[in-house]
């Protein structure tokens, strides 16, 4: 899986959805050229959405971004790649992420502290089962420094959300070459800035006030100013690439000449929005 290239899908539709619909759109993914499939985890059942996606798909990458470390035990994750693995193929790429204080707490999956450690502990899980997942086929949510030297060390690589190309730079700049850096974007197929900037708040609306995210944009030049009032335009044009096909090209070739290997788009604005995966896809796939 280190060697993932091209250009993916993130969709919570894809997840949440209808499975049927979800398995539909997941082939016609795989004709667009899109290389890999994510999708999201805030609990539950993940692992029926990803074997109907792999099911319907034959060559993609099928990759969970992430999976909820405080929500699935170690042997289970295990279990569930192993049996994934076996059913469609070497297709299966982990990702795994600490998630949030505030989600953690309030779902009552766990008391959310030390997520470093935590995450430390839960690959000590996964590599202690009798049939581990292999280093090669789990990438890590990192964004700080420390959690970026855990996905070098015991992981494929990182697959960041809500970053910018600066961020895709210091990522490889800490990985080093070799490991995957497979940043997600967020995208709003629009020329209309104020249309945009509203689909872009909407979304970002509940991350503005998460410390893991916080953090990183001010580590990345961003003031606490930029975070309030729905976000400044700077921050949100910064996180979400908006305009035409050629604008959304250019947001993904930032990323790629700041080292990423694979970038994958979260396209906003409707639940399940094949016309725009449809528009992108001879753009952003050669």
């Amino acid at each position: 899986m280190a060697n993932l290239t091209g250009t993916g899908i993130w969709s919570s539709a894809l997840r949440y959805g209808d499975v049927d619909v979800a398995k539909e759109a997941a082939a016609e993914l795989e004709s667009l050229g899109y290389s890999a499939i994510w999708l999201p985890d805030v609990g539950g059942d993940v692992w029926t959405p990803l074997d109907a996606v792999l099911g319907a798909t034959t060559s993609t990458t099928v990759a969970t971004g992430i999976l909820n470390i405080w929500m699935h035990e170690p042997a289970v994750a295990a279990a569930e790649f192993q049996r994934l693995v076996a059913a469609h193929g070497p297709r299966f790429l982990m990702g795994l992420g600490v998630s949030h204080g505030s989600f953690i707490n309030a779902t009552g999956a766990g008391n959310y502290s030390k997520p470093l450690t935590h995450m430390r502990e839960y690959l000590d899980g996964l590599d202690a089962t009798p049939e581990p997942v292999p280093t090669t086929d789990r990438v890590l949510a990192a964004l700080g420094p420390k959690m970026l030297d855990l996905a070098r060390t015991r992981a494929a690589g990182t697959h960041p959300y809500l970053v910018v190309p600066e961020h895709t730079a210091q990522a490889r700049e800490r990985l080093g070459a070799g490991p995957l850096v497979a940043p997600e974007q967020g995208v709003v197929l629009t020329t209309d800035p104020a249309r945009a900037r509203e689909v872009a708040r909407q979304h970002l609306s509940i991350y503005l006030t998460l410390p893991n995210y916080a953090n990183n944009w001010f580590r990345l030049g961003f003031t606490e100013e930029d975070t309030l009032d729905g976000g400044s335009d700077r921050l949100v044009d910064a996180l979400i690439v908006w305009g035409d096909e050629d604008a959304i090209l250019a947001r993904v070739q930032a990323h790629r000449d700041a080292g990423a290997d694979h970038v994958c788009l979260q396209v906003l604005g409707e639940d399940l929005p094949l016309d725009d995966w449809r528009r992108l896809a001879p753009v952003v796939t050669g």
